[in-house]
């Protein structure tokens, strides 16, 4: 497989195959280009985004190791040693979606992916809600990842506690808070220079994160203590959930849910890179599977370590305590910084995905202040003002954590869901599409990343994967949505009742302002669209 030059064509032959793929014709500056100017806009962002960093960012953004640093304990006190199977099971149907993904990263690599997607498969309402609960996603995940540096900055350093002693809840919300909110400034600075220093100080990140994984888990299997056989074991876990283990088993696939969603990251950074209908497609299949291969290995190699398996802490302390137990607090310390440079790794991969659907949106005239939020930077060539948008919600909802600690939750957990309710308004009418003979597009610029003859039962397995996960998700769980007092049914049901609030709110919007405006309709997009900066909204 050759590898294209950052801001050039690729090496070795004129043509080249990719797994699961169609031929594809050697790319160019004009054809990049020429796919942006297909879908009604002018060039304006910066292509110096190398292979390598639209790989990283959207690995960054289902971060591993933030992933199972944060989760396994979760995990392994629902399910005990057999956590693996579940998260696996969400990645295999999430891979189904991702695939779904690539086909359409192929055909339309331009910044706010899926309502792109949407707005080219379907029309009005659909379209827009797509887009909508992708830009609200952006700042919940920001948070969701922005949090964990109360847990692992104090543990590093003492230091670290700014808010008095952090021997009492109160001290630890507010610390949490603005430790957030500093993490949140930092990724907001990063991301309003040129994209390609944000790509480069998320390539540090990411190698990070592979080293320290890489470490953790040669070190744990060098002090294994059984084989990998234990990880058919449940310990007998599941009682107190609806339906025993199996209640206990989708509970667990939620991990999966944290970790296995963004993937049209490399889409939405499409613009900024060469060769994107190549590229995007790549880097979203190489950071799916990147990031299973070795989120699995760093699970199996931590079972097979734990000294106890029925050693309570594991399901409390999680991660970091097995490494702690097994070789040691100074490797234990290691982690816990490999963590924090992955999760800050993580912050600035959602910031740019989220900034780049509001800049999509904002160029088609479908959200207020227009003409600002699709504002280019002349000199960087970035996107500033979706992008403090972006990091100003986080904050706030990072204050709103002081004294509300269980919102958070219920919000991240309902962002996931949000995640795939939007996935679902790209491929339902894609299957729609596919079903009626109008997929793929007729007048599609060259060759294209192809599913051929497995298009269609991936759609139709993608699409029911959705409907399931996103029930899986919305589940009213008391024990997962309002585990401690104070007790209130409308925690119990708060993701449902996000996600309604999600959709009146959108919708009555659109109705009012958005609808009247025939740019997000394919056939009747202004001519203007291609530049809401210097064409204010109405």
């Amino acid at each position: 497989m050759t590898v294209p030059r950052q801001g050039g064509a690729p090496t070795g032959s004129t043509s080249q195959r990719t797994a699961g793929t169609s031929s594809v014709s050697a790319p160019t500056a004009d054809s990049d280009d020429a796919a942006v100017a297909a879908l009604g806009y002018a060039q304006r962002l910066d292509r110096s985004l190398s292979h390598f960093a639209l790989f990283a960012l959207q690995f960054s953004y289902m971060s591993v190791v933030a992933t199972w640093f944060l989760l396994f304990g979760f995990g392994y006190a629902l399910t005990g040693p057999s956590l693996l199977w579940s998260w696996a099971a969400f990645f295999v149907g999430q891979m189904f979606v991702a695939l779904i993904f690539c086909e359409l990263a192929s055909h339309y690599p331009v910044a706010g992916s899926v309502y792109n997607w949407s707005k080219q498969l379907t029309t009005g309402w659909t379209a827009w809600m797509a887009g909508w609960m992708v830009v609200l996603l952006a700042p919940i995940t920001l948070v969701a990842d922005a949090l964990p540096a109360q847990a692992i900055l104090p543990a590093l350093s003492p230091s670290f506690q700014l808010v008095g002693s952090g021997t009492n809840l109160v001290n630890v919300a507010e610390n949490t808070a603005l430790l957030g909110s500093i993490v949140v400034l930092a990724s907001t600075l990063i991301n309003s220079l040129r994209v390609r220093t944000l790509g480069r100080w998320n390539n540090v990140t990411v190698l990070a994160e592979f080293g320290v994984a890489v470490l953790v888990i040669a070190l744990l299997f060098g002090h294994s203590r059984r084989s990998p056989a234990v990880l058919f074991n449940t310990l007998g876990t599941g009682h107190g959930q609806m339906l025993g283990y199996f209640g206990a088993f989708l509970v667990a696939s939620l991990i999966g849910g944290f970790q296995f969603y963004g993937f049209d990251t490399a889409s939405s950074l499409a613009e900024e890179t060469r060769a994107p209908h190549i590229r995007a497609p790549r880097a979203i299949i190489n950071a799916m599977v990147g990031s299973f291969v070795l989120g699995a290995l760093l699970v199996i190699a931590a079972v097979v370590a734990i000294p106890s398996l029925t050693d309570s802490n594991v399901g409390t302390l999680g991660l970091p305590y097995v490494v702690n137990k097994v070789l040691g607090t100074g490797l234990g310390d290691v982690l816990l910084a490999g963590a924090f440079v992955a999760i800050f790794g993580a912050c600035l991969a959602v910031q740019a995905a989220g900034a780049r659907t509001m800049f999509g949106m904002a160029r088609d005239h479908q959200l207020p202040f227009a003409r600002q939020t699709a504002h280019v930077s002349r000199r960087a060539r970035a996107i500033v003002w979706p992008t403090l948008v972006v990091g100003l919600f986080a904050i706030a909802l990072l204050l709103v954590n002081i004294k509300s600690t269980q919102i958070i939750p219920i919000i991240s957990s309902a962002a996931i869901a949000t995640a795939q309710i939007a996935y679902l308004f790209v491929t339902v009418p894609l299957l729609a599409a596919r079903s009626t003979g109008n997929w793929p597009p007729k007048k599609a610029l060259g060759k294209r990343f192809s599913l051929g003859r497995l298009g269609l039962p991936m759609n139709v397995l993608a699409v029911v994967w959705g409907i399931a996960s996103t029930i899986n998700l919305l589940w009213p769980r008391k024990s997962l949505f309002n585990p401690v007092p104070p007790f209130h049914w409308y925690l119990q049901y708060g993701p449902l009742l996000y996600i309604v609030a999600v959709v009146g709110i959108g919708s009555l919007y659109y109705a009012r302002y958005a609808k009247s405006n025939r740019s997000i309709l394919p056939e009747h997009r202004r001519p203007d669209s291609a530049d809401a900066s210097e064409n204010p909204a109405g």
